[in-house]
């Protein structure tokens, strides 16, 4: 085992380097704050952004203690851009603005802020500030528009652009940019706000210089890095080699219906070194869900880092984990095709892969798949007072991340996509939207069914209020590619969303959708998915399932159908409920003997039974593996026999 003194190796003493390493995170961190403080947009103000400290050449020195994991990987990646488009024609008091997803980015709403830092005439950092804007023009308010091909339909593409100029404040630039996107002055806002936030570094930085010397600051810049790469190859280099492989899927490519789209990610672990392979990974689709070079790689970043949360983080961690992406792949989609729903397609397919991957090799930190993220934005004329104004609900939903190793998945926590972001206030949204929430709360049988059950997802419903020319968008996924268990795990529940769910003229809109009109008095429902069981859930110690079942997380009746335990309520309002040992041990031995034949039932046989009201949507998916269309209400073979195969690989094996 190699020690902490092994691994220490600088021409610092070992106070002054560490003092260093960790005033390099306060440093961003102290960034965050003034953002936080400053943004006008209430997206930001939840914490859709992310901070960091770069060195000369673009490498990242440090990222925040709370920034969220799509950033992982990219930062340095806007820096690197901006350095190869102005090398040469940089100065003091110059400041740029990238959101180009096509040279390292994500998508067009992280909108990033590079400063330069410069001592005696030299550049010796960049100060690097990203923020979620609201929206960025295009066809639909948010920029989120699934029936986008191509980056024109969803909103500015902003290469790596000067914005302060020797520091003389480009207004010219800048409106020319805002003017084409949706309520300009909420993106003024956020833009002074990321702008005076690099300025908070910079001066962070320059004090510690003028306390520790610019040799000794840049010694450290290097050091850190080489500390973080001797670490995590210390700690790769006593895993086994080998390789291992798993896939993950997006529900379609609208352009063609029916089937699943692959995401293949192999890993292969050598010597101290990590090697990612996605080249069997499908062509890029007709629709927005594809992701950029830079996305794809920040998910591998991320999804490996889960599973090493002791190591701090910068580019001295990129250099052992490699990412192989094949070009005009839907995790490597080249200009122009669209990238801006990638958050909710490919990168947390990769995400959840890589958690399948490194469960198999560090099983005491064992996750399952968890929830998609999800974005429902709506967009128009507030007219509640008598100067009306543009308005952009814009909100997000916690749900349930993946069983763990002994002990249940977190229930209603932000998605892995970003695990710093806030859930949103439904004050703070009323108060700036004529949009009532009416309903929020967890959901009963979210959860994937395991010997360690997924956390639950949430349901979330609201109504407009005083609106006019307003249209709905939502970006989200799984509803066809149900958020699965590992190591005999089920399953948790699809996503999708509702409009007037509680009239006769209700309907479902779907996983994805965009530019629906909606006028005031309409009401909308959707739910986030639980996260997927970890183990058989009929080896769940049946007073967990009881415990359950009181505390609301199971009902009674998807208690006996998904883990064999039988349960009757005495009085609910005393949480007074009885366990049937006898009928427990007969309930598991029947499911025992009978659940690997309901996975290959025929499908038309379990459309039927659908249909007839016999079993429920969830017994189509924990039950029978079966995808169906809730839009067309029809079943699809195609993704059916996708899926089911999928269920057979992670489930069946590990059923006694």
């Amino acid at each position: 085992m190699t020690t902490t003194q092994e691994l220490f190796q600088s021409k610092l003493d070992p106070v002054t380097f560490e003092v260093l390493r960790n005033a390099y995170v306060n440093l961003v961190d102290q960034m965050s704050e003034q953002v936080l403080r400053t943004c006008y947009s209430f997206v930001i103000y939840n914490r859709d952004f992310s901070s960091a400290l770069c060195d000369a050449q673009g490498n990242t020195i440090a990222q925040g203690t709370q920034d969220i994991s799509v950033h992982v990987g990219t930062l340095h990646l806007t820096a690197k851009a901006v350095i190869e488009d102005f090398e040469g024609d940089i100065h003091p008091g110059d400041v740029f603005l990238v959101n180009d997803p096509y040279r390292g980015g994500t998508h067009f709403s992280d909108t990033r802020v590079v400063l330069p830092v410069f001592h005696r005439g030299e550049i010796i950092a960049y100060m690097q500030v990203n923020g979620h804007w609201a929206d960025m023009g295009g066809s639909v308010p948010g920029s989120f528009d699934i029936k986008a091909k191509d980056h024109y339909g969803e909103g500015m593409r902003i290469p790596p652009v000067r914005i302060y100029s020797k520091g003389v404040y480009l207004k010219d630039v800048a409106n020319l940019l805002v003017s084409n996107m949706r309520v300009p002055e909420e993106r003024l806002g956020d833009l002074r706000s990321q702008v005076e936030a690099t300025k908070v570094g910079e001066r962070q930085l320059l004090a510690l210089i003028k306390k520790y010397g610019v040799e000794t600051v840049l010694i450290a810049f290097d050091e850190v890095q080489d500390y973080v790469e001797r670490v995590t190859r210390a700690n790769v280099k006593n895993l086994p080699d080998g390789t291992w492989e798993s896939t993950d899927y997006i529900d379609m490519d609208p352009e063609v219906g029916d089937g699943l789209i692959p995401i293949n990610v192999k890993m292969t672990i050598k010597d101290d070194e990590v090697f990612y392979d996605l080249s069997g990974s499908h062509s890029y689709i007709g629709c927005f869900l594809n992701a950029g070079y830079g996305a794809s790689l920040s998910a591998a970043y991320a999804g490996t880092k889960t599973f090493f949360p002791e190591i701090p983080l910068n580019s001295g961690f990129y250099r052992v984990v490699h990412v192989e992406l094949p070009e005009n792949s839907v995790v490597n989609a080249p200009c122009p095709i669209a990238v801006t729903g990638f958050c909710s397609g490919a990168y947390e397919k990769i995400m959840n892969a890589c958690f399948e991957l490194w469960s198999s090799i560090l099983p005491e930190r064992a996750l399952a798949c968890s929830f998609n993220l999800e974005y429902l934005l709506v967009g128009g004329w507030d007219t509640r007072k008598e100067e009306q104004k543009y308005f952009m609900w814009y909100d997000w939903m916690a749900g349930g991340h993946g069983g763990r190793n002994n002990r249940d998945g977190a229930n209603a926590l932000s998605p892995v996509f970003g695990v710093g972001l806030s859930i949103q206030s439904c004050e703070g949204q009323e108060r700036l939207s004529p949009v009532v929430t009416t309903k929020h709360e967890i959901m009963m049988d979210s959860g994937g069914p395991g010997e360690f059950r997924g956390g639950c997802g949430v349901e979330k419903g609201g109504v407009l209020t005083a609106v006019a020319d307003t249209v709905m968008s939502y970006c989200c996924d799984r509803s066809r590619s149900i958020t699965w268990g590992i190591s005999g795990g089920l399953p948790s529940s699809p996503h999708g969303a509702w409009l007037n769910p509680e009239k006769d003229s209700r309907e479902f809109l779907g996983a994805i959708f965009s530019n629906v009109k909606v006028k005031s008095g309409d009401s909308f429902m959707r739910p986030s998915a639980g996260g997927g069981g970890l183990g058989d859930p009929l080896k769940r110690n049946p007073n967990a399932v009881l415990e359950d079942v009181i505390d609301e997380y199971v009902s009674i009746e998807r208690a006996k159908k998904d883990y064999g335990v039988v349960i009757s309520e005495i009085d609910r309002d005393l949480d007074l409920f009885e366990l049937d040992e006898q009928a427990t041990v007969l309930a598991r031995e029947y499911i025992r003997s009978n659940r690997k034949a309901w996975l290959r039932e025929d499908i038309e046989k379990v459309a039927s039974m659908y249909s007839s009201g016999e079993i429920d949507k969830l017994d189509l998916i924990r039950k029978y593996g079966v995808v169906f269309d809730y839009e067309k209400n029809e079943i699809l073979p195609i993704s059916t026999g996708q899926y089911r195969e999928m269920l057979e690989e992670r489930m069946v094996p590990h059923w006694s």
